[in-house]
């Protein structure tokens, strides 16, 4: 029998409809989700203003990390249920949600670690006639309640990054999972519960109706709104929001790759193939762009294509899939039809270019697209990667800065010089030497440029957006 789930939101008594949760790959009904209505909605949002404005219930910071450790613990003892969960409804194949599963129980790690880390600092005074006589120090405190928005791609690992660093800073949070891969969420929720966060601290739901996500997002009383996905949707909320609330925005691009003439081929192709293919591309920082010096463009290409062409395609829930499906069939379609575009402009399809079934689509490498056409401009968010040829390092730059999106780069090359000037002079926030564009650490800052993102990711920068340093000046006849 397909289980039902309810809203975890506080006292929740009515809905607005069900929300079916099925497998990418082959359309199996997981689950059905009951939605929020206005009246949930407004009840999540309530909750939440009533615990942050009673200070003298706040929770502290010894019971979060306690209740962050035992997360781990239970995360721990779950994984082998939670990487199941996350590649069946996720679509990942079941090799990378392992990893997936293994980082969130890392980063809820990270959360606590950053709690116990955090210090403030001295203002100084003293240092004229009208600062004698006091000291200055800051603390830290939450900033308010949070409002989550997620995507499907990492089901599990991003409501990790956006939740346990809002419960590590002390806020109560809501979260709204991708209607695609909520699962994960709610079970991520049930496991802080167990470990002992009040239910009223951490709520999630989902909806049918757009204009009710509009709403929990843009209200007044929200102090921080947490968003993952697609570029038009974080903007359009991001300029909805109430005055005083803050956000952190992140999005996709078309990661590019700079491939020198000296580069170390066998190095690169698998990494190449790794980072532009995991997840069917369905990756923020996917490869997808690669620059290649022309006189060994036609070489990488081919092997690059000998490489996807290798991959297997299939039931995410396999161990030997190396590639699962996309989240929907539209999808499949929307890459299709770009990568027929692509091919009539002019660009070679050296392998794919076919859809595989009405979820999957074949890994593909193109030769040489025109910068015009969708592949070239807009972040396929599929399993593409498209090759372009380059005489000089200064036209390979340009190619790769003229998108108004930026996120994550790499350079192959054997010169530290290379290296050097291609970190210096490509637009990005990371430069990945001799490595793909799609590595990351959950510590380290992961944020967008332009039209890719506002603020940074990573759990210690979160930690430290979802709070407010306050300082206090104490002034004493005795100083």
């Amino acid at each position: 029998m397909t289980p039902n789930l309810p809203t975890m939101v506080k006292d929740a008594r009515s809905v607005d409809d069900v929300v079916e949760v099925r497998a990418p790959y082959d359309g199996k009904l997981l689950a059905t989700l009951d939605a929020a209505d206005g009246e949930t909605i407004e009840r999540a949002l309530r909750t939440a203003h009533a615990l942050f404005h009673d200070r003298s219930n706040w929770l502290p910071k010894r019971r979060r990390i306690e209740i962050l450790d035992r997360a781990v613990e239970i995360m721990r003892h779950q994984a082998p249920m939670l990487e199941r969960l996350a590649a069946e409804e996720g679509g990942k194949p079941l090799l990378d949600s392992r990893i997936e599963v293994g980082r969130a129980i890392d980063g809820v790690r990270s959360a606590a670690e950053a709690l116990r880390g955090q210090a403030g600092h001295e203002v100084p005074m003293g240092l004229d006639a009208a600062t004698e006589g006091r000291v200055a120090f800051t603390t830290h405190e939450p900033i308010g309640p949070i409002v989550a928005i997620s995507a499907f791609n990492h089901p599990l690992n991003l409501i990790v990054h956006q939740v346990a660093p809002a419960i590590a800073a002390g806020n109560p949070v809501i979260v709204k999972p991708a209607e695609d891969t909520p699962l994960s969420c709610y079970r991520f929720v049930e496991i802080l519960r167990e470990a002992g966060l009040p239910e009223a601290w951490c709520q999630a739901l989902v909806v049918k109706d757009i204009g009710l996500a509009t709403r929990l997002v843009t209200d007044e009383r929200v102090a921080f709104f947490s968003f993952i996905g697609s570029s038009d949707v974080g903007w359009m909320l991001r300029s909805k929001l109430a005055p005083g609330t803050r956000c952190a925005l992140e999005h996709g691009g078309a990661a590019p790759v700079i491939v020198a003439a000296d580069a170390d081929l066998d190095l690169a192709i698998p990494l190449l193939t790794k980072g532009g293919f995991y997840h069917a591309g369905q990756v923020c920082v996917s490869v997808q762009r690669v620059f290649c010096h022309a006189s060994i463009a036609e070489q990488m290409a081919a092997r690059l294509a000998e490489a996807a062409g290798n991959l297997h395609v299939g039931d995410p829930l396999l161990e030997t899939t190396d590639v699962g499906p996309l989240i929907r069939s539209s999808e499949v379609n929307r890459v299709h039809e770009w990568v027929l575009e692509a091919r009539r402009s002019g660009g070679t399809v050296l392998t794919g270019g076919r859809t595989l079934t009405d979820s999957c689509y074949s890994p593909t490498v193109l030769l040489n697209p025109p910068d015009h056409v969708a592949v070239s401009q807009r972040e396929v968010f599929g399993p593409v990667v498209c090759v372009y040829a380059y005489d000089e390092l200064d036209e390979a730059l340009a190619r790769a800065n003229a998108l108004p999106m930026a996120f994550q780069a790499a350079v192959f090359t054997r010169d530290l010089d290379t290296a050097l000037d291609v970190s210096r002079r490509i637009n990005a926030s990371a430069v990945m030497v001799n490595d793909h564009t799609a590595f990351r650490a959950d510590w380290m800052p992961f944020a967008g440029l332009g039209r890719s993102g506002l603020g940074t990711g990573g759990i210690p920068h979160t930690f430290d957006d979802m709070q407010i340093e306050k300082m206090t000046v104490l002034r004493s006849q005795a100083l």
